[in-house]
């Protein structure tokens, strides 16, 4: 008996070190797509979150490299830095990073970052929610790199915690209650920006309470990279509206 071979779109994930939130919450994501779609993840050192020199010389470029080289061996279709340094670190910083990972492997890149400011362009969010995990520098840092896009944020929340690996502790009900805060202020989009945080799991019911979009930074980059690599992410239910924003346009036959 011959069997062919499993021809599924591999999409690598390079994860900070001390994270346990991204890579069941994406698996779950792309479960519904079988063997179509996998993610695989490679790890880099990041274990604190602030503006000190030792966090920041985390995400130097070469050590995520290094880990982009690995996951290229997987074959994927894509490389994405799944994690929201740039977000207080500025979009250039990502922008050159994706060049370079394209460059070292020869596999499209992108990021947490890169995916949400496409999406913020698209649904002209002006008036933005912000929920963190973060300390009140990095959340500072956070609403300038917001302002530079146009973007005014007009309520957050954050815990005030610089553990990486601790922002996996705080169970999906203490984070809903921080999004329901926020969301008080009514912005056109609240963005849940830490892919070691558990918001994926209420954005959909918070959504559907408020009218208020939830985007949680797990949730959008599963969504963005089922999207660069040719897959629908309406196809994912059940984490919140952002896999039906990114829906890949049914293609219409001649007539």
């Amino acid at each position: 008996m011959t069997y062919a071979p499993v021809d599924g779109r591999r999409i690598g994930m390079l994860t900070p070190s001390s994270n346990t939130v991204l890579e069941p919450y994406t698996s779950a994501m792309l479960a519904p797509f079988g063997e179509a779609a996998s993610a695989h993840f490679g790890r880099f050192r990041v274990v604190e979150i602030s503006m000190s020199e030792a966090s920041q010389s985390q995400f130097t470029p070469e050590p995520i490299l290094e880990a982009a080289e690995r996951l290229a061996e997987a074959e994927p279709a894509l490389i994405c830095w799944n994690g929201t340094s740039a977000s207080w670190l500025g979009l250039e910083k990502d922008r050159a990073l994706c060049a370079a990972i394209t460059e070292r492997t020869g596999v499209p890149a992108t990021s947490t970052v890169l995916a949400y400011d496409a999406l913020f362009r698209a649904m002209q969010v002006r008036r933005l929610g912000l929920v963190t995990p973060y300390i009140a520098d990095i959340e500072r840092r956070m609403i300038e790199t917001y302002a530079a896009q146009g973007i005014e944020v007009t309520a957050s929340a954050r815990l005030d915690d610089k553990g990486n690996y601790s922002f996996a502790t705080y169970p999906p009900a203490q984070v809903g209650a921080m999004i329901e805060q926020v969301a008080e202020a009514k912005p056109d989009a609240i963005a849940v920006v830490c892919t070691n945080f558990r918001g994926a799991p209420v954005a959909e019911r918070i959504e559907t309470e408020t009218g208020i979009p939830v985007l949680d930074s797990v949730a959008v980059t599963a969504a963005h990279c089922l999207r660069e690599t040719g897959l629908d992410p309406a196809r994912v239910t059940g984490w919140g509206s952002v896999f039906g924003r990114l829906a890949v346009p049914a293609v219409t036959s001649p007539t």
